[in-house]
């Protein structure tokens, strides 16, 4: 049996498309992520950007999170402050992770991502799936996340934490077909 994997390894995987994270050593390995999800992404990512204070931005990848050298994630969309930004690494927990779930990564992103960025502190954490459509988001509770919403399509969700912002699924994503 090989050792666990580090964040050095990453430099190594194959520039194929895939998405190479790790948790607690082990690889991760996702598929690029399609049409529909970078959809969802960008217009997310412009919503948040224009509330967004100062001293936080909005970051897609190439950022990632590394809070030690066996795990590193790459979120879809993080929001972090500007101070703990160093090139394209995220280098403390950021206020918020959003992971945009496709059938391949559902089970990835509802379990072992979740537990590892609670782990890490994030204290805010939100998966969006654009196929149905739906957001649920969650608000770190000691160790453990703790579910303050679910929305779907037309049901606005809004919320002052970590800033004011409001979001109607299908106003961002459009009807879904």
């Amino acid at each position: 049996m090989g050792r666990p994997f580090t964040v050095e390894d990453l430099d190594f995987m194959p520039d194929d498309g895939n998405v190479y994270e790790l948790i607690d050593g082990s690889l991760i390995v996702s598929p690029p992520p399609g049409r529909r999800h970078q959809r969802a992404l960008t217009r997310l990512a412009a919503l948040l950007d224009e509330v967004c204070p100062e001293d936080l931005a909005v970051l897609c990848p190439p950022y990632v999170v590394c809070m030690s050298p066996d795990t590193e994630l790459r979120p879809d969309l993080q929001v972090a402050w500007e101070v703990d930004i160093e090139e394209e690494v995220v280098l403390d927990a950021p206020e918020l992770v959003v992971e945009v779930v496709d059938p391949s990564t559902t089970i990835n992103d509802l379990n072992n991502k979740k537990v590892a960025y609670a782990r890490m502190g994030v204290p805010h954490y939100w998966v969006l799936d654009p196929t149905r459509p739906s957001l649920l988001a969650h608000r770190l509770d000691g160790a453990r996340y703790r579910k303050v919403a679910k929305v779907c399509a037309e049901e606005p969700f809004e919320t002052d934490d970590p800033f004011r912002v409001r979001v109607v699924l299908t106003e961002l994503l459009g009807r879904p077909t």
